[in-house]
């Protein structure tokens, strides 16, 4: 071979060569220019859907990150969390409710301290108290979107039907029930609620009398003494058995103990006239109603001289960020997506109330002014709002609500609805196995 064409080959591998490795740093250099990804996870309906992929789509637009939706019903969602917090392949940002905070972060450490990017963060926004849900051991996992608590509405054409004035006080309400069975029949009854919810207005009565919740909000034991937990089981027993609440085997005959209060026929149609539930689903609980119903905010019943209300409230959903978003390099902007979804006025005018109405100042003033918050829902907000700046409606203790706690309660109290149990005997459980139970899962 003449050492020309030697020349030219050689030449012309060089230039494959070259080549070559500008098609091999072709796809990092494309990578580098595409859009950042962050995982967004949520659960909720298809309005709750619907309003945050518009917010998301404009949050791309504005900042050049995209996010990549993952969002589905309520059930299964904590299960596949779970499941992705164990292996470290959870989303940047996560919807939460309060109460998983005792779960994945019993120590501060399950998520992102919100605090090292303050200054992406309008805190400002938000009172020390609400922000205070989100403190765990000094840092702040997550941020509450809207504060929701319990609520008692009433249908006012079923009680003039009846022929009763709307109850405020305990007596007034236990005398609902024999009234209305005589008045209107056997299958109508003043007030509706799932097994979960006559637990709690039980509890409101017990804290009402005696000062205290099930669970110390400020340490992982049982606070009723066994006196107080007694009066538990029997406030909830004498609602069932004095006609004053559906019970639980006659909801589970009708398509399912926690078939939700709207879905039932016997709400639609009023003989079902009350419900003990959250002031976020005011909305759902009147949207199923026939034309000749009409839903009203009650008074909340309190006993004389009580110091608490009894009444339950905590945020109704949180926004967390990954612990492992500072090591993807996701923090700063996982961060102004979560203050983007909290604060910003064009996003808030897309969610809506699709979350509750919202705790950040602005998104609220802006909601109220405008004309999509019914008159009801501002009510029982206000009414809420009154009782905690009254100090009347204490903060819970997270673990309330953790699932293995939750579980057992229930478990309890079914012996209960179902005559399976002595009152003393569930009483005793609740204190007995509830204390010990604390203790595993604290």
């Amino acid at each position: 071979m003449s050492t020309t064409r030697r020349q030219l080959l050689g030449a012309a591998a060089g230039a494959a060569v070259t080549a070559g490795a500008g098609l091999a740093l072709a796809p990092a250099f494309l990578k580098a220019q595409e859009p950042r990804v962050l995982r967004f996870a949520w659960w909720g309906g298809a309005g709750r859907h619907e309003a945050t992929l518009k917010a998301l789509a404009l949050f791309e637009r504005r900042y050049g990150v995209r996010v990549k939706a993952e969002y589905m019903g309520f059930n299964g969602y904590l299960e596949r969390l779970t499941t992705q917090i164990a292996g470290g392949s959870e989303p940047d940002v996560m919807q939460i409710n309060w109460a998983w905070l005792a779960m994945f972060s019993k120590r501060g450490n399950g998520f992102f301290d919100l605090r090292q990017h303050k200054a992406l963060l309008d805190l400002s926004q938000l009172e020390a108290e609400d922000l205070a849900y989100g403190d765990v051991a000094g840092k702040l996992n997550a941020v509450p979107v809207s504060f929701s608590a319990r609520v008692m509405l009433w249908n006012e054409a079923a009680f003039q039907r009846a022929g009763l004035a709307l109850p405020t006080t305990w007596d007034e309400l236990f005398a609902t029930g024999p009234a209305f069975r005589k008045a209107l029949g056997e299958d109508a009854y003043p007030l509706d609620g799932e097994l979960y919810d006559m637990m709690l207005l039980s509890q409101a009565w017990v804290q009402q009398k005696h000062g205290t919740p099930y669970v110390d909000p400020r340490q992982p034991r049982v606070a009723m003494s066994d006196a107080a937990a007694l009066d538990w089981v029997r406030i909830y027993r004498r609602l069932i058995q004095e006609h004053v609440a559906t019970p639980l085997p006659l909801r589970a005959s009708l398509g399912g103990a926690e078939k939700p209060t709207e879905q039932q026929p016997d709400w639609v149609n009023g003989r079902w006239a009350g419900n003990y539930t959250w002031d976020s689903v005011i909305g759902l609980r009147s949207s199923t109603l026939d034309k000749q119903q009409r839903l009203t905010l009650g008074e909340f019943p309190t006993l004389p001289g009580a110091q608490e209300s009894g009444m339950f409230g905590r945020p109704t959903v949180m926004y967390a960020v990954s612990r492992h978003a500072g090591t993807r390099g996701h923090s700063e902007e996982a961060t102004r997506l979560v203050n983007f979804l909290l604060t910003d006025l064009e996003a808030a005018s897309l969610l809506g109330r699709t979350r509750g109405l919202p705790s950040a100042r602005g998104p609220f003033e802006q909601l109220r002014s405008g004309p999509g918050v019914p008159p009801l829902e501002l009510a029982a907000h206000e009414q809420i709002r009154e009782q905690r700046l009254a100090g009347r409606l204490t903060r819970p203790a997270p673990l309330f609500e953790h699932a293995r706690l939750h579980k057992f309660m229930r478990e309890v109290f079914e012996t209960v609805a179902y005559r399976k149990t002595t009152d003393e005997a569930a009483a005793h459980r609740l204190v007995t196995e509830g204390q010990a139970l604390l203790q595993r899962i604290k």
